[in-house]
């Protein structure tokens, strides 16, 4: 297994955090990475992920939901092909701080047959890709902070 973990600290609590990460419609205006997200938030239902890669090519992914836990944790399950070739759990955790902020781990498990000859091509170009999500998830995080809740 393979895995590629970043983290980010947020000035909104998890809760706003939250929103703004499940927000899926909205990924579109603010999403460098995930340039859309298609689906609901809840454990065992099936997304559509669109993914720009910065200097790679657009892909999509149809993960199912594996935890939806309001405020604390996003999970998915994705598998390129058959499962066991090449499965991605993604994970979204918030964590609040003593501060009032939110520490955000983004990461990614990777596993499969083709982990480890696709690597190379892969860590890099994905590790840039959640700083990208990380910086304006932050910047979203802030702009609907004082906007009442839907």
């Amino acid at each position: 297994m393979r895995t590629i973990q970043t983290t980010a600290v947020l000035d909104v609590t998890p809760d706003v955090a939250w929103r703004v990460l499940t927000d899926f419609p909205a990924h579109a205006e603010w999403n460098p990475f995930m340039r859309s997200i298609e689906g609901q938030p809840a454990e065992g239902a099936r997304l559509t992920v669109r993914l720009t890669p910065p200097g790679g090519r657009a892909m999509t992914f149809r993960p199912t939901v594996t935890a939806a836990q309001p405020g604390t944790l996003l999970e998915w399950l994705g598998h390129l092909g058959v499962p066991g070739l090449f499965d991605g759990r993604h994970r979204f955790e918030l964590e609040p701080l003593p501060s009032g902020q939110t520490q955000l781990t983004h990461s990614e498990s990777f596993r499969g047959l083709l982990v480890r000859p696709l690597w190379r091509s892969i860590e890099a170009p994905t590790t840039a890709g959640f700083e990208q999500f990380n910086a304006a998830f932050a910047d979203r995080c802030l702009a609907v902070e004082d906007q009442p809740a839907t």
